[in-house]
């Protein structure tokens, strides 16, 4: 069960995004590294804070701002971006990040990027994309232990052997997977585009089946909306498996008119008793379009910090639900990649050939708007394996 807090975090609330790193020690690093706060990086990043100054305390700030301020002088001198992802905390998200958003629109800025280097503010999967799709570039990840639940859940053995039980049944792989994965697969699929992907494929191979792998919950909640039968894996994200249905129930009593958002990685039965589901694009595009009075997002802790920085006159309470794995990206790692230009992601080109064939039929597909995903609607049965 996610814990609530109705204050922001980093100042004074619950949950401290940053405590993963030793409490305060990250606090720290940039000390460490012969980093100091300058007349002169104040000047660089006086305008960044004020994206993060309601996360981020101002006593706090000179802490972070002179690694702020030296991964971006790198970033110019090494001609290297980074790809942040929503989950990320706030200074690194609003403050270091070129590109944001979810891993759809990072997947189609690591393929158009003009940069020799991309380093992935996410987890390993998604500098692995970056990487199935744009080869001839240097991608770097913070910290090798950043993973995820999902990608961990499955292999591509376990992909052959499903293929095998079920022949010339299309495989539909949500990109939260390793490229070994994606390689055994026909299409990829993010949670903004999974419930058209799985519309195309079933089209597409003439057939009212597919395999949709490895989200349980996401393929149970495509299933919902599209009709389609799905056979499905046992994997489950660690974050959005906590939120339940209860928790719901609580928020709307202690918080009376509350607008609930979930994202489809929740249980279906989450996704009924919300107001609003999509992914986190989609969650996004909502609050900045409807600007709700008041509004909690069923998904990765930082998700509401960064939202929050776009749509200030809205008051979010935070569902304490953190990604272990996200929080291993921190500023000091992407320094010392940047600086070292270390844990190089590399894929044996076989693999990343097949994988970005995949990657390739998702990217084609025509790009619409991030799909909301209805709620209220019953639970459906789907064929696990």
């Amino acid at each position: 069960m996610a814990r609530i807090i109705d204050a922001p975090l980093g100042a004074g609330g619950a949950c401290d995004p940053h405590a993963m790193h030793g409490t305060w020690g990250a606090l720290s690093a940039a000390a460490a590294r012969g980093l100091a706060y300058t007349d002169e990086v104040r000047a660089k990043t006086d305008a960044l804070y004020e994206n993060v100054k309601h996360v981020v305390p101002a006593v706090e700030w000179p802490a972070y701002a002179p690694l702020v301020a030296a991964i971006n002088d790198m970033k110019r001198a090494k001609n290297a971006i980074i790809l942040a992802h929503n989950y990320m905390t706030s200074e690194i998200f609003w403050c270091v990040g070129d590109f944001r958003g979810d891993s759809l629109a990072l997947a189609f800025k690591a393929a158009q990027t003009d940069a020799a280097i991309i380093v992935q503010a996410g987890v390993h999967f998604m500098a692995e994309t970056s990487k199935i799709l744009a080869p001839e570039k240097t991608v770097l990840i913070p910290d090798l232990r950043a993973g995820c639940s999902l990608a961990a859940s499955i292999t591509g053995a376990d992909v052959r052997l499903i293929k095998q039980k079920f022949p010339g049944v299309p495989v539909i792989t949500y990109v939260n997977t390793s490229a070994d994965v994606k390689a055994e697969s026909d299409v990829t699929c993010t949670s903004s585009n999974a419930a058209a992907v799985v519309e195309w494929a079933a089209r597409e191979w003439r057939t009212n089946r597919v395999i949709f792998i490895p989200d349980e919950y996401l393929a149970k909640n495509v299933a919902a909306q599209t009709g389609i039968k799905i056979i499905a894996w046992h994997g489950r994200c660690e974050v959005h498996e906590r939120f339940t249905a209860e928790d719901i129930a609580e928020l709307r009593t202690s918080y009376p008119g509350i607008v609930v958002l979930a994202h489809p990685e929740c249980p279906p039965e989450v996704m009924s008793a919300a107001d609003f589901a999509g992914s986190t694009a989609a969650l996004q595009l909502y609050v900045e379009e409807k600007h709700p009075a008041k509004v909690v997002l069923l998904t990765e802790c930082s998700m509401s910090d960064n939202v929050a920085a776009a749509a200030p006159t809205v008051d979010f309470i935070r569902p304490c639900n953190l990604c272990p794995h996200m929080k291993r990206i921190t500023l000091e790692g992407i320094y010392d990649a940047l600086k070292e230009m270390k844990h190089e992601i590399v894929i044996p080109e076989a693999v990343r050939v097949r994988a970005k064939q995949a990657v390739d039929r998702m990217l084609a597909l025509p790009k619409e708007k991030p799909r909301a995903f209805e709620t209220g609607r019953q639970p459906v049965a789907v064929e696990l394996v």
